[in-house]
């Protein structure tokens, strides 16, 4: 029987599994199985920044330019983000934990026959021709009700984004084929769903998987008992080991114990929720410091700044950058583990290389 992975073996995995060699924008996608979006630019939006290390000459703003053309959509799966079309039919159609009352869906019928008349409609169009008002909005604070309409209507598979006008979403009508709601179908995409999220986020700590299989109850919380089900054959079927006390996943047929998972000397400057970052239990188990998102942390109680960047090299999370553009020129601010950058001159020249990359990326085409 060979050896267990140790820790050391899980934290090559881990990275070169998803930092694999930049392809096209359409590749990167399908490997990645969803790519989480976020509106904060800082410098540039979240999945700008994870795509940037897997795509070739990948400019911000990419994504946006290009989606239209794309076989990806825009939908919900563990958070918001974009995906292969073909996952949609894991989910949709969605059954909405809470149901419209008449009124809504009433005004979502209405929406949906305008939808339908103009081809593709923008949140402004919706508002002047329905005049819905204003609602509170999932923050507390007030919001377009037309808006947070178009929202659920999307969400439960009545509408799908055509484009982005500016970062706006522009809706189009869809209609997803109906489900096979027998019990064996059911199971089929529930399994799929764990299958995709585990690809996505392997090596995974037995908290994380739990975790991110209730987080499936975003994008099919109709299927919810059926991925309680698949998680159990899923740790049966997984490969695992267990290190101080804690047993990790990943996919059966992945070796973590595989020479080709060695570290290069780049240094990468990722996103809050890269995939490498994402699962902040998994960081602090692989990296042995706790990453904090604290953009909507009060600048005061702020220990890593507004929008921090993790810094990868050799292997390694050493410090974080938070970086602002501003006419045209790269302002980096960094802070370190240790308390102090590396000294050595292959450092230095490895975070010069990724600024300038950084710069390259933020450019107009």
């Amino acid at each position: 029987m060979p050896p267990e992975p140790s820790l050391d073996d899980l934290r090559r995995h881990a990275v070169a599994r998803t930092l694999f060699t930049p392809t096209t924008l359409p590749a990167a996608i399908q490997r990645l199985g969803f790519v989480q979006a976020d509106p904060i630019r800082a410098p540039a939006r979240a999945q700008d920044l994870t795509l940037r290390h897997r795509v070739k000459d990948y400019r911000a703003g990419d994504l946006e330019r290009r989606y239209a053309r794309l076989p990806i959509d825009e939908d919900c799966l563990v958070n918001y983000g974009f995906l292969p079309s073909e996952h949609l039919a894991l989910m949709h159609p969605r059954q909405a934990r809470k149901a419209w009352d008449a009124e809504t869906q009433r005004k979502a019928a209405e929406v949906l026959a305008f939808v339908r008349e103009r081809g593709a409609v923008h949140p402004r169009e919706v508002e002047q021709h329905f005049s819905h008002g204003s609602v509170k909005n999932y923050w507390g604070g007030s919001g377009s009700a037309s808006t947070q309409l178009l929202d659920g209507m999307h969400y439960r598979g009545l509408l799908r984004v055509k484009r982005r006008d500016s970062g706006t979403r522009v809706y189009e009508a869809i209609a997803h084929p109906p489900a096979d709601d027998s019990p064996a179908a059911s199971a089929r995409r529930a399994a799929a769903l764990i299958d995709l999220v585990v690809r996505k986020y392997a090596p995974l700590p037995a908290p994380s998987l739990t975790y991110l299989v209730r987080l499936l109850g975003y994008g099919a919380p109709h299927l919810a008992q059926q991925t309680q089900v698949a998680l159990r054959l899923a740790r049966e079927q997984l490969a695992s080991c267990r290190i101080d006390g804690t047993t990790w996943y990943w996919p059966a047929d992945e070796n973590p114990r595989s020479r080709r998972h060695a570290f290069d000397e780049r240094l990468r400057l990722l996103a809050p929720f890269d995939p490498v970052v994402w699962d902040r239990r998994r960081f602090t188990l692989l990296w042995g410091w706790t990453y904090k998102f604290e953009a909507y942390t009060p600048p005061a109680q702020r220990q890593l700044g507004y929008y921090a960047l993790p810094m990868l090299w050799q292997g390694q999370v050493i410090g974080w950058a938070n970086l602002q553009a501003r006419d045209g020129r790269l302002e980096p601010s960094f802070g370190y583990v240790a308390g102090a950058a590396p000294g050595d001159a292959a450092f230095r020249s490895a975070l010069d290389e990724e600024l300038q990359r950084m710069e390259q990326f933020l450019a107009p085409r």
